[in-house]
């Protein structure tokens, strides 16, 4: 690590970082719903609401979003993933700094957050198939089952979180090696 300090709000997250741009890193999560529950973040803390973004920093936030996204699926094996950005206190944004949610999915065993009740109402022919997977292992009530509300996650130690963050940082130059359309200047953590 440099002493180039990284700051999620007010929060120092420097060993938390596993990818850094220009303007944007991804960062572990304190307290995950699920195992690469991740986050994106602007480096200019000043960055509350996604139409605080300048052009620029537009950019290559949502080219961090699509690296780190295709990363996620391909190192935790996922499905599918969440991508949630909550623009506001009154939408759930608990921190005032621009982030967004990485939550990798499974067809199996599917657990998450409240956006399984928008689900159940889903009726979208070409996820049929999925919705009625989804709804056989017990739909909303069943996912229930498998995941922690929020206010039961416990937050993790600051060594865990550099560990994981370390871990993938060596993950991510492999799927570069597969992947080298989708490498990026990345600058130093």
């Amino acid at each position: 690590m440099t002493s180039n300090a990284v700051y999620f709000s007010k929060f120092l997250v420097t060993s938390q970082v596993f990818y850094k741009s220009r303007h944007t890193f991804a960062l572990v999560n304190l307290k995950p719903l699920v195992p690469g529950h991740v986050l994106i973040v602007p480096l200019r803390t000043q960055v509350v609401h996604l139409s605080d973004l300048n052009k620029e920093e537009s950019v290559d936030y949502f080219d961090t979003l699509q690296v780190v996204h295709q990363f996620i699926k391909w190192q935790f094996q996922a499905d599918s993933l969440n991508i949630a950005i909550q623009d506001g206190p009154e939408a759930g944004q608990t921190v005032p700094h621009l982030h967004t949610h990485v939550i990798p999915r499974y067809r199996t065993n599917n657990r998450g957050d409240r956006i399984y009740e928008d689900l159940d109402q889903w009726r979208f022919q070409q996820w049929e198939q999925r919705r009625q997977e989804y709804l056989d292992i017990g739909g909303r009530e069943g996912r229930k089952k498998l995941a922690k509300p929020d206010d039961q996650r416990v937050e993790r130690s600051a060594q865990d979180m550099e560990r994981e963050a370390q871990q993938l940082r060596s993950q991510l130059l492999k799927f570069f090696e597969d992947y080298p359309h989708l490498k990026r200047d990345l600058c130093e953590i």
